[in-house]
């Protein structure tokens, strides 16, 4: 380990987070050394968003040849070629993967380590025969599936969305632990393209929305086909004729589930344990690495972002994180991270999507709110397109603040940038009110939700000065 490296930055993990720190600090002239023992791209662009919304958009297309009839076309029942369903898949991959190659970042002249990386001190990361001092360091290792304590589970073969993807044929009954937003898109996909699904939650499926909205998605996929149990404790698992079996407890009491392949979509765990932070002196525990909300460590030198940050494991999340950082590191401007104006999508159809509280969430948290609701089936665009299911709600402070929305719909992981833009700007209803949309298009039923809110507003003004006028008039 002779060889010294003392650049101004280094990465630590290749992957969304990491990718956008070492890119942005390059193209500022600072030398950067990236540390990658994987694929470059990480968990997103292999394993996760590109190659799932690959498949959700196969899956997508299946279920709009069975519902041509309600457009005066004939329907017909797809045939899924699993062969060509995985090249399409794989070619998606190697479609985006040049520009998270090697090859890129050292052409914007980072300098590319592939191997493992640990602190050796404070200041000090050995990674192959390197050893790496740097001004600042930035832990960007992402995350690993959530394996769950199931008795049984370790003597049982089961997928995670590091394996799923390479499954094909469909398989015959597919058996979604979790249902959280990866557990739910994944099922729905996989029941459009031909398979038997059940989903298994312990607590509640998509707990951490909005249940008035979530009750739009949850419908929909069941409807479709897929069988969800929530509230529905795993006892055991067992390989099963080829398969996996599941004992399982619910409220009105136990039963089993027989599929043929086991998902497992029960969260994600941070990667740190070989990087020793101890020796490095950066405080953490079994759980995460602590940072405040500048997402600096113990250690002034060193951050953590994206997923290994814990808290929001998003792709958009990371990129968010790296600009932070290098708004830090480059500009000595002081940054910190707001969570409320970062938005969330799950890709279900329709999607949900959501950026700042939910309606539960504000009510625990300001003093006085509004609710703004717009049906989705009052929207001209919908009804051409057959998509009347959905709503927006909008929670609203005080002089008509927005504070958060949530959209069930179709498009609403491209109808939430427009609120998104709105919260972390803390514009109010009146600028929706106020600018012109595009006719016949979706996000018109932001516009129509904004008006809905200041036309009783109106009618309230009107009345109160005729009632001057006539005490006036006596």
């Amino acid at each position: 380990m002779g060889n010294i490296l003392k650049p101004d930055i280094c990465v630590i993990g290749g992957g969304a987070a990491g990718l956008s720190a070492a890119a942005g600090a390059a193209a500022f002239g600072v030398s950067v050394v990236l540390v990658e023992q994987g694929k470059m791209g990480g968990d997103c662009l292999n394993y996760g968003c590109v190659p799932s919304k690959a498949l959700i958009a196969a899956a997508r297309q299946a279920q709009a040849m069975r519902q041509a009839g309600e457009f005066g076309l004939v329907a017909a029942e797809p045939f899924i070629d699993g062969e060509r369903l995985q090249a399409r898949i794989r070619s998606v991959i190697e479609g985006i993967a040049p520009h998270d190659s090697i090859e890129r970042f050292l052409g914007l002249g980072v300098e590319v380590i592939q191997g493992s990386a640990r602190f050796v001190d404070d200041r000090t990361v050995a990674a192959g025969d390197h050893l790496i001092r740097a001004r600042r360091f930035v832990i960007a290792t992402g995350s690993s599936p959530a394996i769950p304590p199931i008795a049984g589970l370790a003597e049982t073969p089961y997928l995670t969305n590091e394996s799923l993807f390479e499954v094909m044929p469909v398989p015959r009954h597919l058996v979604v632990v979790g249902g959280g937003p990866f557990g739910l898109e994944m099922a729905q996909a996989h029941c459009r393209l031909g398979a038997r699904v059940t989903v298994v939650e312990r607590a509640s499926a998509l707990s951490k929305e909005d249940p008035e909205l979530k009750a739009v998605v949850l419908d929909a996929v069941r409807s479709e086909g897929t069988v969800l149990h929530e509230g529905t404790v795993i006892r055991s698992v067992e390989r099963d004729d080829g398969g996996v079996r599941l004992h399982c407890e619910h409220q009105s009491g136990r039963f089993d589930i027989e599929g043929s392949e086991l998902l497992l979509a029960t969260g994600r765990v941070a990667n740190y344990g070989a990087l020793d932070l101890g020796a490095a002196g950066i405080r953490h525990d079994a759980e995460r690495i602590h940072v405040g909300a500048d997402l600096r460590t113990s250690n002034r030198r060193v951050y953590v972002i994206g997923d290994a940050a814990g808290g929001l494991q998003f792709t958009h999340a990371a990129s968010y994180h790296a600009r932070l950082v290098l708004q830090q590191i480059l500009f000595r401007l002081p940054s910190r991270e707001v969570r409320a104006i970062v938005p969330r999508v799950t890709f279900t159809d329709p999607e949900i999507a959501q950026v700042g509280p939910t309606e539960d969430e504000a009510r625990a948290s300001f003093d006085a709110i509004e609710l703004v609701r717009w049906d989705l089936s009052g929207n001209d665009r919908a009804r051409t397109d057959g998509l009347g299911r959905g709503m927006v709600k909008i929670v609203v402070g005080r002089g008509g603040r927005i504070l958060g929305a949530g959209i069930a719909g179709a498009g609403a992981g491209e109808m939430i940038n427009l609120w998104s833009f709105a919260t972390a700007n803390r514009l109010t209803l009146k600028n929706f009110r106020d600018y012109v949309a595009p006719y016949p298009t979706l996000s018109e039923i932001g516009k129509q939700a904004a008006i809905s809110y200041y036309s009783p507003m109106a009618r309230n003004r009107f009345v109160r000065s005729a009632i001057r006028l006539l005490r006036c008039f006596g």
